[in-house]
């Protein structure tokens, strides 16, 4: 009774405050134009991980700094820049939106306006300490497709970008020399090679970086990916004639070189400081201080970034030209999702968490179709095929980002799906769990390609090669493959996809001491997942009931890893909670030393958080939990701390953690126990709470816009039941009007005219004028459109979805 009573008053709180956020915020109009209220520094601060640079829906090109905390081998950010350091060493190409490792990936060729002369080789400035540049804030302005800076040292960058290329007015001081360093070799996570070329007589800078490494720095088992597998080509040109030029290899500076080639290798600190090769150019600011720079990027060859520059961007575009058109092409992205009411900071967190859901996948094709396989060879996209793409985090995209793709950009998937399958012909039938750009990393745990796939489809995606997609997941998930017996990369970067497969459907559970895992219970539980994606797709699509009812027997695989008895031995057993899942060994037996708070046998989390990592089959997980009502119980505290308060930051392993991915369907499961008014005030609170504006708006990593996925459909009263399927589970929106253009001439409308701040809970719901006591919205909605009415209140209905016939319908049960 204390922690319901503590929480109706951490509701009413959290409620007043948003209220009291500013009057003048609450009464504001909705805006006609959702880019005017994306912050793209939202997340830059609070281990949230993204970048504030120039890029477009989708793009190859991300133009964004690359700050420095004093070494030359790292970066104050997984992702090269943190709102928290204001020193940086240059704008780079290339970026990925909130890889949790530190480094991520990408960062490539840094360009660094230097406003001094060239004493010294920049790679010998081991500590940036002379090629680099302090800044304030004060002198920064991101906004969608474009990005302004002013440095400490006088120069200033504004950029604004395409698809594949870039152009920037740098402009310097009049009164100190102007050079402009191009640190091809010094990508985030170091580089095997790099070359520059400068071409005075046609005012260009090119060459190219060979690295890859992502996560390179975590060797882990004895294998890591400190390996190269994608090299990006550039091509630069200026809009004047170059007053010197030069290069430097490692700690030798070559004045009037044409020509560099070095690498850095893949280590940090000492081991790889003092090694690389850049070049530089300088220009005569004393009758001119502005600079005008074009610069297209490749995947494929040198003669594509000079194409696809080309292509984008012409030789009378301006900043302002190409700012504006990028502008409406992230209007025409972001009215995907119109929205009405709402205060101004709870429409300017939505607009940057669909933003954020807009920064990948990443187009890798050139202008002509062609694009870098995961086989090292050059490869053109499929016919009627629009791009090729890559970077995809599946372990963290599958539970949210990839069902709101599907939503809104079904072609994009469809592709997305195309480009997937293509890497795994490429890989001999592997699907990797993580891509980066078109490179397998096998970073995490399970196989996310196929809920991914299997959710697509029933979002109405079909462009995509959906029988042999099926029949190619199916064979990873039932042929053992030789990568599954080997260690190499784990934990983490485990090598096999489906690791040490054989013995997994021997035993049906994944061994602690044999699995080849990261976590035998955390492999159990992605891979049912997987299991259950494939069973019901295949259902779909008419594959024989021997395999598909195979496969729903392994959906129901998470039950072997859940231990009845597991406990807290310290605590009270008057009162300890039993049954968690809990990682076993080959011989059956449980491993020992188990407490709710362990990470042994889990990934990036704890039995507490796992144990509800089972959204397929909610149903039968009640069951298993003790009945409906102990789970009831067990969710109540497991959201709440001792003395009733929300939990929202992480950092407990007992409870909720909103930073990472293992949880954040949790908050939706009271719907599946006959109590959905727990879901609507636990999920209001955590967008409140957990999410807002500034840098510090989200509440961790973004993984690929996963985090920010999330949030915007929470805002919006709707969250998928399982990453499979198409039904959605409702709570209360925040927003009094939500459309939904599918992007396939589907509208979903969503209804709520009471919503605000204390009007948390739903009071009844119309679908097309009818009255709806179920607590999701069917798979119909979704893929043919509808008007759906969530009337919502300050006091919770307890008779509304609570009946049997109301609960969703899990179809693992009984299987």
């Amino acid at each position: 009774m204390r922690v319901l009573a503590t929480c109706a008053l951490s509701l009413a709180l959290f409620g007043s405050a948003l209220t009291a956020l500013s009057a003048a915020q609450a009464a504001a109009p909705p805006t006609g134009d959702p880019v005017a209220l994306v912050d793209p520094l939202i997340g830059s601060s609070n281990g949230g991980n993204t970048y504030p640079g120039a890029v477009r829906p989708f793009g190859m090109i991300s133009f964004s700094p690359t700050s420095t905390a004093g070494d030359q081998t790292n970066t104050a950010a997984s992702n090269g820049y943190s709102y928290d350091t204001t020193r940086l060493r240059g704008f780079s190409l290339t970026h990925v939106n909130g890889a949790g490792c530190h480094p991520g990936a990408a960062g490539d060729v840094p360009i660094f306006p230097h406003t001094g002369e060239m004493t010294g080789s920049p790679t010998a400035d081991v500590t940036d300490a002379t090629y680099a540049s302090s800044f304030s804030h004060a002198d920064e302005l991101a906004e969608p497709g474009h990005y302004r800076l002013g440095l400490a040292n006088g120069a200033e960058v504004d950029t604004a970008v395409t698809t594949r290329a870039a152009v920037s007015d740098l402009t310097f001081p009049a009164d100190k020399p102007a050079n402009l360093l191009f640190r091809t070799s010094n990508s985030l996570n170091g580089s095997e090679t790099a070359v520059t070329r400068i071409d005075e007589a046609r005012r260009t800078v090119s060459g190219s970086v060979l690295t890859g490494a992502f996560c390179g720095r975590r060797g882990n088992g004895g294998g890591s990916n400190k390996r190269s597998y994608y090299r990006l080509y550039f091509t630069a040109q200026f809009d004047r004639a170059f007053t010197g030029h030069g290069t430097w290899v490692n700690g030798e500076l070559q004045p009037g070189s044409t020509e560099a080639r070095g690498g850095e290798g893949y280590e940090t600190g000492a081991a790889r400081q003092g090694q690389g090769s850049g070049g530089y150019v300088s220009f005569d600011p004393s009758r001119d201080r502005s600079v005008r720079m074009r610069i297209g990027i490749s995947y494929t060859s040198q003669a594509a970034a000079e194409a696809n520059l080309d292509a984008e961007i012409g030789r009378r575009d301006t900043v302002s030209t190409v700012a504006s058109d990028a502008r409406a092409e992230w209007r025409r992205a972001l009215s995907s999702i119109e929205v009405a009411g709402g205060t101004t900071a709870e429409r300017t967190a939505f607009y940057t968490g669909l933003y954020h859901s807009y920064l990948q996948p990443n187009v890798i094709s050139d202008v002509a179709g062609t694009y870098w396989g995961s086989d090292q060879e050059v490869h053109r996209i499929e016919r009627g095929q629009q791009a090729q793409y890559g970077n995809f985090s599946g372990w963290d995209q599958y539970r949210a980002h990839t069902q709101l793709l599907a939503l809104l950009e079904p072609r994009v998937a469809g592709d997305l799906a195309r480009s997937l399958h293509a890497y795994s012909r490429q890989h001999g039938g592997v699907w990797d769990r993580w891509v980066h750009l078109s490179g397998w990393t096998h970073v995490m745990t399970g196989d996310p390609s196929a809920p991914t796939l299997a959710g697509f489809y029933a979002l109405g995606v079909r462009n995509f090669d959906v029988a042999g997609a099926y029949e190619s997941l199916v064979r990873q998930a039932t042929v053992p493959h030789p990568d599954g017996l080997s260690s190499y990369g784990c934990p983490g970067q485990c090598i096999g996809q489906r690791p040490n497969l054989a013995d997994y459907l021997a035993k049906g559970y994944a061994p602690q001491d044999t699995c080849r895992c990261w976590g035998g219970a955390a492999e159990t539980l992605e891979d049912a997942v997987a299991d259950y994606s494939l069973a019901d797709w295949g259902r779909r699509l008419g594959a024989s009931s021997a395999e598909t009812d195979a496969l729903m027997e392994r959906a129901g695989w998470w039950r072997h890893t859940f231990n009845p008895a597991a406990t807290d031995p310290a605590a009270d057993p008057a009162t300890r909670t039993v049954g968690y899942q809990q990682a076993r060994n080959g011989d059956g037996s449980w491993v020992a030393g188990f407490t709710p708070s362990t990470q042994t046998g889990f990934a990036q989390g704890s039995s507490a958080t796992y144990t509800w990592m089972v959204p397929h089959d909610v149903a039968r997980l009640a069951e298993a939990v003790g009945g409906r009502e102990r789970a009831i119980q067990r969710l109540d505290a497991f959201f709440h701390k001792a003395d009733g308060s929300w939990q929202y930051t992480g950092g407990d392993a007992l409870r909720y953690d909103p930073t990472n991915e293992p949880g954040i369907h949790v908050p939706w499961m009271y719907n599946a126990l006959g109590a959905p008014w727990k879901t609507q005030e636990t999920v209001r609170a955590m967008a409140s709470l957990a999410y807002g504006t500034g840098p510090r708006g989200l509440p961790g990593n973004d993984d690929l816009g996963t985090m920010s996925a999330w949030y915007v459909f929470s805002t919006m009263g709707i969250y998928p039941q399982d990453p499979a399927r198409a039904e959605m589970l409702i709570s209360s929106p925040v927003f009094e009007r939500v459309t939904i253009h599918r992007g396939n001439g589907v509208d979903i409308v969503i209804e709520s005219p009471q919503a605000s701040a204390e009007n948390v809970y739903v009071r009844s719901v119309t679908l097309d004028g009818a009255p709806r006591t179920r607590s999701w919205l069917p798979e119909s909605v979704m893929n043919r459109g509808g008007t759906v009415r969530i009337d919502v209140g300050a006091q919770p209905n307890r008779a509304w979805g609570t009946a049997e016939a109301d609960l969703p319908v899990y179809r693992t049960t009984g299987a």
